[in-house]
């Protein structure tokens, strides 16, 4: 039976990150949280945008929301735009479609293919030292941060690498021109501190033919670990319970700040 609720996690992660949002969401829906390729349990998985395409065809129905954060929400989006794609709704968290300039791709593929090197000389746990000691993850609350960690300990060296060559920003091509022909509705979410990602989600919204944009107050780029009650309330507010008929509204919504949901 295909899922009504399809959860990607993001680079470095597993499936078992999306347990809060899950606990949030009260078992509301048929939900899946598979480890993507080249992590967990699939760490020897072909790592490719096509095997996430693949496996996205096999699971999804023309009901099935699917949701991503980070490279999850990439992977989803690049599902969504293929034209055979099934699906009723895209949540995408602290997500973007890429980058346009073909020479800062190219730059991108070859750091990414520099850290994969360095990933596999220097193993898992210094690796998940130094990603989480990024900026991008400044602030996260020292409890979330310690279950971030531990997820990231359930990799391979290995299959980060892999993920990272076959998955990675540098290998994604750019989604910017095809965002305007979305055919389902897409809702937004992104952490108040997560500056850079504020930044694209509030692009794609303007881009995005029916979109809406939620900014989770004092919440930073892991948005649903952070604050896995919102994420939850955003995609209870958005996704049918199963045996309900679809929202009605499929126009422009205006992105809003403050409480998520708010536009909803």
């Amino acid at each position: 039976m295909p899922a009504d609720l399809v959860l990607l996690h993001g680079f470095t992660q597993t499936g078992r990150s999306w347990q809060p949002v899950r606990q949030a969401l009260g078992g509301r829906y048929r939900a899946l949280a598979p480890d993507l390729p080249g992590h967990g349990a699939f760490a020897a998985r072909p790592a490719s945008f096509a095997a996430c395409d693949a496996y996205l065809r096999a699971v999804c129905a023309r009901d099935t929301t699917v949701c991503g954060y980070s490279m999850g929400g990439r992977i989803a989006l690049h599902y969504a735009l293929w034209p055979g794609a099934r699906l009723g709704r895209l949540v995408l968290l602290g997500a973007s479609p890429g980058l346009e300039d073909p020479a800062e791709r190219a730059a991108r593929r070859e750091a990414d293919a520099r850290l994969a090197e360095r990933i596999a000389a220097i193993g898992v746990a210094a690796f998940a030292a130094e990603w989480a000691a990024q900026p991008l993850f400044a602030g996260m609350p020292r409890g979330v941060a310690a279950l971030a960690d531990e997820d990231r300990r359930r990799n391979t060296a290995s299959g980060l690498s892999a993920a990272l060559r076959g998955l990675g920003t540098g290998a994604m091509p750019s989604l910017w021109d095809g965002l305007s022909a979305c055919a389902v509705p897409v809702e937004l979410i992104v952490g108040e501190r997560d500056e850079k990602f504020r930044a694209l989600a509030e692009r794609m919204a303007g881009l995005l033919p029916a979109a809406r944009l939620h900014v989770v107050p004092g919440a930073g780029h892991a948005v649903q670990l952070e604050a896995p009650d919102a994420v939850a309330e955003v995609l209870r507010a958005a996704v049918p319970t199963p045996g309900t008929p679809p929202p009605g509204s499929r126009g422009r919504v205006a992105g809003t700040r403050g409480r998520p949901g708010a536009g909803s």
